[in-house]
């Protein structure tokens, strides 16, 4: 059975345990091959080199785009990668030949930075451009980096390992991403190895000018796409569970088992993305299942996503939310039977690039939640401008999701276990469908709220 896998960068980190537990794991000889393993970069490592995901601590292309000297942190980069080659020796890594590749390959790639760099100091091209082509170089190194160590281990370990670096170092070819993939794939027997292929993936298009820190999921889903296999698996560092384990408790959640690709999509729009949405579609179009494993525990089967599971009983599948979010609120006493409000304020959302994850209206005022770190205080100026009274406010939701949870006083129920912490609802809302209901709740009762729920739940 063909299958194409995914390594979380968390789960690369491990990689002793991601041999063990995913590439032998009740496997030998021949039952070894068949399989392609898209990889994430170490843990850490694209943070380094672009900024941090979650802080937003600048790494080396920040040092590029304030005109400000990279080459000092590239050599703290090789120093820092060399660092985290030293860890895999004890399992087979040479040392010698993977120091030399890294350090090559960032050479290389500061070579091209530097080219671009002088191209923006001109002021003669476009600074988005030449910016979105370092971010992708630099993205690119990461991939390459994990790629060739974990090739090398496993073939120091008599494994017949095949390398597939999608980055394009050294290529000229003006391939789309899905050209670059057919191509590195044509003469491949995959019958007779293991793929491991960088999550990175170069491509006419840049990759990362549309799905920036999604992008290694994407080359995964275009993968699958291209190959058509049985089944397309992403390995985590932890099951796709009935809530957050790190706020519930790991003894008061389980993994989901099943769902579908629209529950995927809910999971992604309030940031717990089993996966990215734009890299979900192809597999979902194309009727391949997506398996969700943790790679600390390979004997259990993980969760499935299919198109067309709908859960024979009703339940709620997964308690889940953020505390990122805002609200904005737009009053005013004009909007009452008239026609167009709501399109003059999407029109306005829309010029600023800021999307919504929830929407609530009244009489005279539409609520609005979008993510807080696309927060523009040119978007709320404009609102100002145009109605009577704009207010802004930190929030955090919370959700329940499922497939079939369509039942009397599932509403009122969770109502009530907010209510009896003590939690004021904002505001709340379903569509029609009734996948995803969602409060609004303020932030420092957040924990509380899906504490309280996934209890109520469970006891369900």
């Amino acid at each position: 059975m063909l299958t194409v896998e995914k390594i979380g960068g968390t789960s690369m980190s491990a990689l002793n345990e991601v041999i063990n537990n995913i590439i032998l794991f009740e496997r030998s000889g021949k039952e070894l091959y068949n399989r392609v393993f898209v990889v994430s970069a170490f843990s850490g490592v694209t943070n380094m080199l672009l900024e941090n995901k979650k802080t937003g601590a600048p790494g080396v292309y920040h040092r590029i785009a304030k005109y400000q000297d990279f080459h000092r942190p590239l050599k703290n980069l090789i120093v820092q990668l060399k660092a985290i080659n030293k860890q895999y020796k004890s399992i087979g890594l040479d040392l010698a030949l993977a120091d030399q590749f890294i350090e090559s390959h960032i050479k290389e790639a500061e070579t091209y930075l530097e080219n671009l760099a002088n191209i923006l100091a001109s002021g003669y091209v476009s600074k988005t451009g030449i910016l979105q082509a370092a971010r992708e170089i630099l993205a690119s190194i990461g991939e390459s980096h994990s790629a060739f160590n974990f090739t090398n281990i496993l073939q120091n370990k008599g494994i017949n390992a095949t390398l597939v670096d999608l980055s394009g170092f050294g290529d000229h070819h003006a391939f789309t991403i899905d050209q670059r993939i057919k191509h590195a794939f044509k003469n491949i027997d995959l019958e007779n190895t293991i793929c491991i292929v960088t999550g990175y993936a170069k491509g006419t298009e840049g990759i990362m000018r549309e799905f920036d820190r999604g992008y290694s999921e994407v080359t995964f889903s275009k993968i699958a796409g291209f190959l058509k296999p049985k089944e397309a698996i992403i390995h985590k560092e932890y099951h796709l569970s009935t809530a957050d384990p790190g706020l519930v408790g790991i003894e008061n959640c389980i993994p989901v088992g099943y769902t579908n690709y629209d529950i995927a999509d809910q999971l992604a729009d309030v940031g717990m993305e089993a996966i990215h949405p734009k890299a979900s579609k192809p597999l979902e179009i194309g009727g391949i299942n997506l398996r969700i494993k943790n790679t600390f525990e390979p004997a259990h089967p993980g969760t499935l996503i299919t198109r067309e599971f709908v859960c024979e009983h009703k339940r709620v599948e997964v308690i889940t939310g953020t505390d990122k979010l805002l609200i904005i609120d737009i009053y005013d006493p004009s909007m009452v039977g008239s026609v167009g409000s709501d399109l003059h304020i999407m029109q306005t959302f829309y010029k600023h690039n800021v999307s919504y994850t929830f929407k609530a209206t009244s009489a005279n005022s539409i609520s609005i939640v979008i993510w807080e770190q696309d927060f523009n205080k040119k978007l709320i100026s404009d609102l100002e401008d145009d109605f009577e009274k704009i207010t802004v406010e930190k929030v955090a939701m919370v959700c329940l999701l499922g497939s079939n949870m369509d039942e009397p006083g599932l509403l009122g129920k969770s109502a009530l276990a907010l209510t009896e912490r003590g939690i004021n609802i904002k505001s709340a809302g379903f569509a029609l469908r009734k996948v995803n209901i969602q409060f609004l709740i303020a932030r420092e009762d957040f924990k509380t709220a899906i504490i309280a729920l996934n209890k109520v739940m469970s006891q369900a």
